[in-house]
C-alpha cells in the first residue's frame, strides 16, 4: 500500500521519545511500582464547578451540534481571560475553539504557511512542534538556546536565522520543556524582529498561568503585535482539564475566519456540555487554578532541593510550568541510557530531552505531576541509582 508523504513529515525520532513513557504506563497498568514523571498530566481533579456544569448540561440534553468556532459565552470568557492577562481588549470573534492547544497550533500553521516557507523555533522545543510545522509543508528551522544562560530566549540568534523564506516564529512561554519564562525585554526584542521582517508569531501560552517568580507577559499585547500574533492556549494545565480537550486560538479576524473554516472540516464544534463546563471553569475556577500554581511551586522546590544535592547531576529552578531539565552529562551516560537504566532499575520514568532539540542533549525532562511525598520518593530512587552507577558495571541502554 502507498501512503501520502505526510506520514513521513509527521514521524521521526521526536515521536519515538515517547516509547519510555508508554513502557512505564504499561508497567504501571500491570501493577508494577512505577512513578511517572514523563508526562505533563496534572494529578489534580478538574474544578468541581466545571464538572457539575458539564453534567448538568448533558443531563439537560446538551448533546447536539454546536457553533463551529465555539459558543459565544465561552469565546467571551476566553477573551476576558486574555484581556485581563494582557491589559488589552480581545474581540471574542477572534477566538476559535480547538480540541486542545495542539489542535489549535496545527490549524494555525495549516492556514499560515506552506511548502517553501520556513518557521523558526527556539529549542529546546515541545516534541510535536516539528511534526506540526512539517505537516503544513513548511520547514522548521531550530535555533538553539543555551543551557548556560538558563535557556533564555536569544533574539540575536533568531535574527541570524531569518532568511528570505522565513514566514513565522513559534515559541512557548513559559517553555516546555525548560520552564524558562520570557522577560519583557526578550519579548520586545522578538517583537521588533517580527515587525521589521514582517513575520507571524505563534505564541504557545498553555503554561501562562503557571509562573512563579517571573510574571507572564503575552507578546500579543506589545505594540504592533496583535495583528501578527496567534496566541494558543487551553484549560489543560491551568485547570487540570487535559481530558476535556478545550483549547483555542486568538488571532486577527481574517486569520480567525480561515481557522474556523478549517475547524469546520476537522471538528465541527466541541461538545456543548464540555463548553458549559469550560465556561464555569473560566468564570469560577480561579481559586482552584491558584491553588494548583502554589502546589506546583512547592513541588518544584522539593525537586530542585533534593536533586541538586546528588553528585553528578545539575538542575536549575524552572520559572514556570510543571517541568524541569536535569543535566546528567556528569554521569558518563547518554541521556537515553540514563532514562532507560533509571526506569528499569527504579521504576521512575523521565524523557530524554534530546527529543526537544539537540541543545538539550545530555539532559532529561521530568515533571511535577505527582504529590510531594511521591516526588520525594522519586528523588530518593534517582539518588540511589546515581550513587550506584560508580559501583556497578555499565549496561546496555535498551
Amino acid at each position: 500500500m502507498r501512503f501520502s508523504s505526510l506520514v513521513e513529515r509527521i514521524s521521526g525520532e521526536r515521536v519515538a521519545a515517547w516509547d519510555i513513557h508508554y513502557a512505564a504506563h504499561a508497567a504501571r497498568a500491570r501493577g508494577e511500582d512505577v512513578i511517572l514523571l514523563s508526562v505533563g498530566d496534572p494529578d489534580f481533579d478538574s474544578p468541581e464547578i466545571a464538572t457539575e456544569a458539564a453534567v448538568a448540561a448533558l443531563r439537560g440534553g446538551d448533546s447536539h451540534y454546536t457553533e463551529v468556532a465555539g459558543r459565544a459565552g465561552l469565546r467571551t470568557a476566553i477573551a476576558r481571560l486574555h484581556a485581563a492577562r494582557s491589559g488589552q481588549h480581545v474581540d471574542p470573534d477572534n477566538v476559535v475553539l480547538a480540541s486542545g492547544a495542539q489542535n489549535g497550533l496545527f490549524a494555525a500553521f495549516q492556514c499560515l504557511v506552506e511548502a517553501g516557507d520556513e518557521v523558526i523555533v527556539p529549542e529546546p522545543m515541545y516534541l510535536t512542534y516539528e511534526a506540526t510545522v512539517r505537516a503544513s509543508g513548511a520547514t522548521l528551522v531550530p535555533v538553539a538556546q543555551s543551557a548556560s544562560t538558563g535557556w533564555r530566549l536569544d533574539a540575536a540568534a533568531i535574527e541570524r536565522a531569518i532568511g528570505p523564506a522565513t514566514r513565522a516564529v513559534l515559541f512557548s512561554n513559559p517553555s516546555n520543556p525548560t520552564g524558562a519564562v520570557c522577560s519583557l525585554a526578550e519579548l520586545e526584542a522578538l517583537a521588533r524582529l517580527a515587525v521589521a521582517h514582517d513575520l507571524w508569531v505563534v505564541a504557545d501560552e498553555v503554561y501562562g498561568s503557571l509562573t512563579y517568580e517571573a510574571p507572564h507577559v503575552s507578546i500579543a499585547a506589545l505594540p504592533g503585535m496583535a495583528q501578527r500574533t496567534v496566541t494558543v492556549n487551553s484549560l489543560s494545565k491551568s485547570h487540570a482539564m487535559t481530558g476535556w480537550r478545550v483549547g483555542w486560538t486568538i488571532s486577527p479576524a481574517p486569520l480567525a475566519a480561515h481557522i474556523e473554516t478549517l475547524a469546520l472540516c476537522m471538528l465541527y464544534g466541541l461538545p456543548g456540555f464540555i463548553q458549559e463546563g469550560a465556561i464555569a471553569a473560566l468564570e469560577h475556577g480561579d481559586a482552584a487554578a491558584a491553588e494548583m500554581r502554589a502546589v506546583y511551586r512547592r513541588r518544584r522546590d522539593v525537586a530542585v532541593e533534593r536533586l541538586s544535592r546528588i553528585p553528578g547531576l545539575k538542575c536549575a529552578p524552572p520559572e514556570g510550568g510543571m517541568f524541569m531539565l536535569l543535566d546528567v552529562r556528569g554521569l558518563g551516560l547518554t541521556a537515553t541510557e540514563f532514562a532507560w537504566q533509571l526506569f528499569r532499575a527504579t521504576g521512575v520514568s523521565v524523557l530524554d530531552a534530546a527529543a526537544f532539540g539537540e541543545s538539550a542533549a545530555g539532559h532529561v525532562r521530568l515533571s511535577f505531576v505527582v504529590d510531594e511525598a511521591v516526588l520525594a520518593d522519586a528523588a530518593d530512587r534517582i539518588e540511589r541509582f546515581v550513587r550506584g552507577l560508580a559501583a556497578a558495571p555499565r549496561t546496555a541502554a535498551l
